[in-house]
C-alpha cells in the first residue's frame, strides 16, 4: 500500500525532534518503524536522507531539500484542511513572539502589515532580544532562534541555513587595511558580544578544521544591530549573518574580506513553539503565514554567495 503522505510526515518529525526515538515516541510508534518508513523513502527516492550514527543524527543536503518542499506542502494541506474546518471562525487573541534585533527587525516586522491584513484579531506580542528566551517562563509562543537546536521537548520548523561574513567599512579598510589570511585578524579590531552564551571569539575554518579564534576590538554589544552600526562607523570588523548586512553590501556600507579564506560558516534558524497537535490555532494561523515567506527571505542573495 502506498503510503507517502505517513512516510513524508514521519521525516519531518525526525528532523524536527532529531532522533528516531523521539520521532517514534510523538508518533506514538516504535524506532523501528520509523526507521523502515524512512529507509523506504530513502530508497523510492534513490537518495540518503539522514546519516546516522550512534552519536547522533544529520540532515543531508538532499534531505534538507526534501524537508523544506515536504513542509511547504503539509502546510498548504494543513491550510486547506483549517480553511474547510473554520471557515466560520476568526482566529483572534494574542500570540508572543520573541526573535532576535536583527531577525525581527529586518525580516519579521516588514511581514507584519500583510499578515494583519489576513489576521486583523490577532495581536503580536513581539519581544526583540539577543539573549535566549525561555519559552516555558517567559510563555512564549513562537521563538524564532539561530543555531543548534537544545531543547528536544519543543516543536520546530526549520527557516533555513544563514552565512555568517565577515565585513568592514570601507573607511576602515582604507586606514588599517584589508585582512587576507585569518592570522591577520589578530592585528585587527573585532567587534563581538557580551550575552551570557557568547565567548569572545569567532568559529573560522582554517586548514581545513573549524577553530575558535580569539578576537579583540573595542565593542562588546548584546545585540547584532549594535555591532553592525558599529561596524559601518569604521570601529572594526564584524561577523553577522547575511541578511543582517545584505542591504549594506548591495549599498557599498559595507564590505565582505577574507572571502576566498573558507572562513565563512553556516547557522541554522527554526521557528521553536510548544503544542505539536495541539497547538492554538492563532499560533499555528502564524506560523503558516510566516514560515513559508521567511524561508524565502532568508535565502541569500546571489551577489552574496
Amino acid at each position: 500500500m502506498d503510503n507517502r503522505f505517513g512516510e513524508m510526515k514521519i521525516f519531518l518529525r525526525v528532523v524536527e525532534s532529531g532522533s528516531f526515538s523521539e520521532a517514534a515516541r510523538l508518533s506514538l510508534t516504535t524506532p523501528s518503524t520509523v526507521s523502515k518508513l524512512i529507509g523506504r523513502l530513502e530508497t523510492r527516492l534513490g537518495v540518503r536522507l539522514v546519516e546516522r550514527s550512534t552519536r547522533k543524527l544529520s540532515v543531508t543536503p538532499e534531505g534538507h531539500a526534501y524537508y523544506n518542499r515536504a513542509q511547504t506542502l503539509m502546510t498548504e494541506i494543513d491550510d486547506m484542511e483549517s480553511t474547510l474546518s473554520q471557515k466560520t471562525v476568526q482566529l483572534q487573541g494574542t500570540v508572543r513572539i520573541n526573535a532576535s534585533v536583527a531577525f525581527g527587525t529586518l525580516l519579521l516586522e516588514p511581514l507584519l502589515p500583510a499578515f494583519w491584513e489576513t489576521y486583523p484579531d490577532i495581536l503580536i506580542d513581539l519581544s526583540l532580544s539577543d539573549e535566549m528566551a525561555d519559552l516555558y517562563l517567559d510563555r512564549t509562543d513562537i521563538a524564532f532562534r539561530v543555531g543548534r537546536l537544545q531543547d528536544s521537548s519543543l516543536m520546530a520548523r526549520h527557516l533555513g541555513k544563514v552565512p555568517r561574513l565577515i565585513v568592514g567599512s570601507p573607511a576602515y579598510l582604507k586606514q588599517f587595511g584589508r585582512p587576507e589570511t585569518v592570522d591577520d585578524l589578530e592585528h585587527h579590531h573585532c567587534l563581538g558580544f557580551n550575552f551570557r552564551r557568547a565567548a569572545p571569539v569567532w568559529p573560522l575554518q582554517d586548514r581545513g578544521r573549524i577553530v575558535d579564534r580569539i578576537i579583540r576590538g573595542p565593542l562588546l554589544a548584546n545585540n547584532g544591530e549594535t555591532v553592525r552600526r558599529a561596524a559601518i562607523g569604521g570601529a572594526g570588523l564584524a561577523r553577522l549573518a547575511e541578511y543582517h548586512v545584505r542591504e549594506d553590501l548591495s549599498e557599498g556600507r559595507l564590505v565582505e574580506v577574507l572571502t576566498n579564506s573558507g572562513t565563512r560558516d553556516e547557522e541554522e534558524i527554526h521557528a521553536l513553539y510548544q503544542g505539536g497537535k495541539q497547538l492554538p490555532h492563532r499560533v499555528r494561523g502564524v506560523l503558516d503565514f510566516m514560515v513559508p515567506r521567511l524561508q524565502a527571505r532568508l535565502r541569500p542573495v546571489s551577489g552574496n554567495l
